[in-house]
């Protein structure tokens, strides 16, 4: 029986890409019995010399594709077309490009769906294969960070991510370069391999992990925040020039001005108040707010739109930002700068001696901001020590905007918003990206003013809108749900306090809860609890009302430059008064319910990272100090551990069992305890602990303690077990009692 030569067999494979089993090239060349061997030994030949790849128990040219395989969606390009990467691509050259060609029966696809696609290839073509659709298998497949270990086999990627102990095994081919100890990223390419550990190839390597500013991007690589610009965004943002005046209105006469954070990098709201002129409403104020017409730069359908929708949202970290639009726009000419032009949505709103509005109406202008003010010299200027900036500014602008202030407060205190007291701690760094101190931030009255007149002028605008019978994005936020009420009801109790029960709840009733803990040792855990028993904000095409902020309407309109939630009510705001073709587009509308779920989400991945970096920090900063005792509060119970809230930073951290002392807990769900079997000590939310920190992991930003006292009281120890004996628990005494009587009855039933 003749075996055949290496070349007939790379010929067969080359012109049969579906038969590739040892079995279908036994078949084709009559091979049987004891001559099987022998074919086995030429494929793994071909094999190691690099000809063919093993594919489960197939063979085939690792320059080729096979005729179905997994691809990934990297999105339309500017015409539309669908393009897609092979996730299994073991060449040496470049990963060929796939174009996907759509059926019409065919599900939407978009960038990172992965799909299994029966593929042609083609030449002649700038893409080498075609692909069509056999189905959508999932979308966003599974990717990790983490730390590159090269072993034997390849290597293997030791996960950054708290929760994730799960190694994961990189065979030589999918090493793509990475070094031993380097930051990477990896995809899945296959499920559990030899080893018993999922399979991933390295899909980028982002350097070294000590390094401090790899901190945030950690986080940006982590939760998939796209923190590059493509080519053709940076070119329409870079062609983009000045608004002209147009059929605006004129505005530039008026003292507006902008209060931002010292280190602001964008200005997009300025504001303006003065007393009304109006003899009808006597000791009313009007309030102008000014935003930056991102709308104008930004078109339906264009590049930018594209990228900002996708983006959703700015994400804020220590030592960086990623923007929702390039500089261009986003520093320069849609930020609200000092002494220049700015083409803008404002809104002027009238409002009676009580802080109520009785008036108000939007126009499309041009106004330019007479300074560019941070909070802190602001609130000096107001108590009596303004700054060569504020002092010219004091009585036409400064005083006005406070008495403005003034007024609202009063419709704040009859409204009732959510008043939770939870002060934020701020991450300082050093110019070289480490921590230099973790403080509060500061929160003065200027804050509040400006929170107050940007939630008026949202106001403004869904009333507006819903008037005009405009389709647009509210800014949801539903009452909590019942359980998590019950949770917060059982967390007052224990604290000597109540929740009215039994009638509809309002912010009125958690507020009588905030001020009653007000100045106690509680005051933090009720906040904290009060905080938690509420729902997460969404956007919404439809109004569900604002419970947190007491409003029946509520809408995003002040920072169209961060949201792409407010560019949507630009544009609304556009539309409805005519003001040009660059309103809500007849698609937009279309979409509003996909784009409203797409931009919830976005706020959520930016609000994770956001977190994550800060915990990274906060264990980078901590990690010098092993074995010091810090103080804190209990602010988190699970089966595994107790979460503790470190008093000095706000970082958290967690005391796992083991370090709880030598008895056993049992884990109470629904009251958040964990009761000591031997000593009936008993942890629970809000309780205060002193705790020696016994390990801090920049990397992953975990954080582990030790538990020295609870309540200012020494922890009891159960009593002493020996070395490798288990531990008996009651609670096995009362199986072993429930079974012998289970036996018994059993018997007696025979």
């Amino acid at each position: 029986m003749r075996i055949p030569t290496k070349a007939e067999i790379l010929d067969w494979i080359s012109e049969n890409p579906t038969q590739t089993s040892k079995r279908d090239i036994s078949k084709a060349f009559g091979i049987k019995g004891a001559a099987r061997i022998d074919l086995k030994r030429l494929l793994k030949e071909l094999e190691e010399e690099g000809h063919l790849s093993k594919r489960k128990k197939t063979y085939r040219d690792p320059d080729s594709l096979p005729p179905v395989s997994v691809l990934q969606i990297s999105g339309p390009d500017s015409d539309g077309d669908l393009y897609a990467r092979p996730l299994e691509w073991q060449g040496d050259g470049e990963e060929p490009l796939i174009l996907v060609i759509p059926r019409a029966s065919d599900p939407a696809l978009g960038a990172g769906d992965r799909i299994l696609a029966r593929l042609t290839e083609v030449e002649g073509e700038a893409w080498r294969y075609e692909g069509r659709l056999i189905r959508r298998i999932g979308t966003n497949p599974k990717r990790v960070l983490g730390i590159f270990r090269l072993t034997a086999e390849g290597g293997r990627i030791l996960p950054i991510d708290k929760g994730d102990g799960k190694e994961w095994q990189v065979l030589n081919e999918g090493i793509n370069g990475a070094k031993d100890g380097e930051l990477v990223e990896a995809q899945q390419t296959g499920p559990r391999g030899r080893l018993g550990l999922p399979r991933a190839k390295v899909v980028e390597r982002l350097g070294d992990p000590s390094a401090p500013k790899a901190v945030s991007l950690i986080a940006i690589h982590q939760h998939g925040i796209p923190d590059a610009f493509p080519d053709s965004v940076i070119a329409e943002a870079d062609a983009a020039k000045p608004a002209p005046l147009g059929n605006r209105e004129d505005l530039r006469d008026m003292p507006f001005v902008t209060i931002d954070p010292a280190d602001a990098r964008d200005h997009d709201d300025a504001c303006w108040a003065h007393a009304d002129d109006d003899p009808k409403n006597e000791g009313g104020h009007v309030i102008w707010v000014a935003i930056a017409d991102v709308a104008h730069y930004v078109t339906p359908g264009s590049e930018l739109d594209r990228e900002a929708r996708k983006r959703g949202n700015s994400s804020y970290f220590p030592d960086r930002v990623v923007p929702m639009l390039p500089d261009r726009l986003s520093g320069d000419l849609c930020s609200l700068h000092e002494g220049v032009p700015r083409a803008c949505l404002a809104v002027r709103m009238q409002i009676d001696a009580k802080g109520h509005k009785i008036g108000h109406r939007f126009v499309r202008g041009m106004m330019r901001s007479v300074a560019s003010l941070n909070y802190a010299e602001v609130q000096e200027a107001r108590d009596g020590n303004p700054n060569e900036r504020c002092a010219p500014l004091m009585e036409e602008v400064i005083n006005p905007l406070y008495e403005a202030y003034i007024a609202l407060t009063k419709a704040r205190a009859a409204r009732q918003p959510l008043e939770l007291d939870l002060p934020e701690r701020k991450v300082e760094l050093t110019p070289e990206g480490k921590v230099a101190s973790v403080m509060f931030r500061d929160r003065f009255d200027a804050h509040k003013l400006i929170e107050e007149f940007m939630i008026l002028a949202n106001v403004a605008a869904a009333e507006t809108l819903i008037a005009a019978k405009s389709p647009l994005l509210f800014r949801v936020h539903e009452e909590p749900n019942p359980q998590k009420l019950d949770a917060l009801r059982e967390t007052a109790q224990a604290a000597g306090l109540t929740l009215a029960k039994g009638q509809v709840l309002k912010t009125q009733h958690l507020n009588a809860l905030l001020n009653a803990a007000a100045g106690t040792e509680d005051a933090e855990l009720i906040n904290l609890s009060t905080l938690r028993s509420m729902t997460q904000a969404y956007y919404s095409p439809s109004n569900f009302g604002h419970f947190g902020l007491a409003l029946q309407a509520y809408a995003h309109f002040t920072s169209p430059i961060r949201r792409y939630a407010d560019l949507i009510v630009h544009r609304a705001l556009i539309s409805a008064h005519g003001w040009g073709d660059d309103g809500l587009s007849p698609q937009g509308i279309e979409n509003l319910e996909t784009t409203a779920g797409h931009i919830s989400d976005t706020e959520r991945r930016s609000m994770l990272a956001e977190r994550d970096t800060n915990d990274r920090y906060l264990a980078s900063y901590l990690s010098e100090r092993i074995g010091n005792e810090f103080t804190g509060r209990i602010s988190g119970i699970a089966r595994f551990g107790v979460f503790v809230k470190l008093d000095e930073t706000g970082a958290d951290g967690l005391i796992p069992m083991r370090n709880l002392g030598r008895e056993y807990f049992k884990y109470d769900q629904e009251s958040q305890t964990l009761r000591g079997t031997d000593t009936g000590l008993t942890l629970g939310l809000g309780q205060r602990v002193t705790v020696r920190l016994t390990e801090a992991a920049p990397v992953t930003g975990g954080i582990a303690l030790e538990l020295l006292s609870i309540d200012d009281k020494s922890v009891p120890q159960g009593p002493k077990r020996g070395r490798g004996k288990p531990v008996r628990r009651k609670e096995g005494k009362a199986r072993k009692k429930a079974a012998k009587t289970k036996r018994k009855v059993s018997r007696q039933r025979r």
